[in-house]
């Protein structure tokens, strides 16, 4: 018998709903820890603050706050927009919680445009050629009053993602990909 691309993708589809416990989105979950679904940012490339909630009492993702965080976290370099993964948005207000109380995390790199991160290269600046900031799946911040090295082990302890400790530049990566660290 021959199986058709549709008949073939339907059913690797189906498989994968079956394999994640019946939820065809298990990424969209909020983190274990997760607080309320709300960050405060600020921006230190553009200056830009912002206060939202991004998801309620029950885990439901509000598209228009997400469109503010997406909007937010632009390459700051081009002022291209793209869609933030919110499995990376839970990590970092996860992290958040984790570290205690209502803090503003001073974002230093979300989205990072295709031209930025090849002119970052080119720089010598120390970034991947295949960053995942170029897929909307990580972000460089620091958090005032805590030290860097604090915010990396919290991060770490978490095991939702990557983590990299820059203590030089004193900021910290995250990133929604495997579990690893640098």
């Amino acid at each position: 018998m021959i199986v058709g691309r549709r008949t073939f993708l339907k059913t690797a589809f189906a498989a994968a709903i079956c394999l994640c416990g019946g939820e065809a989105f298990p990424a969209m979950r909020p983190a274990e820890g997760a607080r309320d679904g709300a960050l405060s940012l600020y921006n230190t490339h553009t200056s830009e603050r912002l206060d939202v909630r991004f998801r309620d009492g029950e885990g439901q993702f509000d598209p228009s706050a997400l469109e503010s965080v997406n909007r937010f976290l632009r390459c700051h370099y081009t002022q291209e927009v793209a869609p933030i993964d919110v499995r990376v948005i839970g990590f970092l207000e996860t992290v958040a919680g984790a570290l205690g109380g209502k803090r503003t995390i001073h974002v230093v790199s979300g989205y990072r445009s295709r031209a930025y991160n090849e002119r970052l290269v080119r720089e010598g600046r120390g970034v991947s050629p295949r960053s995942l900031h170029l897929s909307g799946m990580a972000i460089d911040f620091r958090v005032p009053g805590v030290s860097s090295k604090a915010v990396a082990q919290t991060a770490l302890s978490l095991r939702a993602g990557g983590v990299g400790f820059y203590p030089a530049s004193d900021f910290v990566h995250i990133d929604s990909g495997r579990v690893r660290s640098w």
